[in-house]
């Protein structure tokens, strides 16, 4: 009998080695190509019938420009200048106009303004004048509670915010915030 290098052992332990994972591979991936399409499609059809999904309503992108920009245009009209943010229902920032020559400040503040008046489907001068009756909702990170944001509301329920920053006075802010709450309407 012929005796076996420990060379030749090792070169066909390696052959065999790779011959039996490339097999392997071409297996798995064959399995996975021939359900891949099934199981999505099964997925889809699943999910449109789900009793625990739940569908929310939003301002589409044109409509939070056009709510934003007929803000800013309120604002500039009145010889304001300010920035405008609108955010969707969950708080976040949908659109956001700094106009020229508001202050370095006022683009954040329109933000947290919009996210306090969808937070709480209530205009922030109003909900200014509870902070008397509950101090600690100042304290609510992202919140802002002066006047200048307005709720956007679909059958009462609010689906987005308007904020805006700038203008002498927060009675200004919400008046030009509602400007682009109206927009939406036209």
């Amino acid at each position: 009998m012929k005796k076996i290098s420990v060379r030749t052992k090792v070169l066909t332990g390696t052959v065999a080695a790779a011959a039996l994972a490339a097999a392997t591979l071409g297996a798995v991936s064959a399995s996975a190509e021939a359900t891949d399409t099934p199981s999505a499609a099964a997925a889809v059809k699943a999910d449109t019938q789900n009793k625990n999904l739940a569908q929310t309503t939003g301002l589409t992108i044109a409509a939070a420009t056009k709510a934003a920009q007929a803000t800013l245009d309120a604002a500039t009209k009145a010889g304001q200048k300010v920035s405008v943010a609108v955010v969707d229902r969950d708080g976040v920032t949908r659109v956001l106009l700094k106009g020229d020559g508001a202050g370095p400040q006022s683009p954040e503040s329109a933000v947290r303004k919009a996210f306090t008046a969808v937070s709480w489907n209530a205009p922030t001068s109003e909900l200014a004048k509870r902070l008397a009756q509950a101090p600690n909702l100042k304290d609510i990170p992202g919140t802002l509670f002066l006047a200048g944001g307005a709720p956007v509301q679909s059958k009462g329920a609010p689906v987005a915010g308007i904020g805006v920053a700038g203008a002498p006075s927060g009675d200004l802010d919400e008046q030009f915030a509602q400007a682009g709450v109206e927009a939406l309407g036209k």
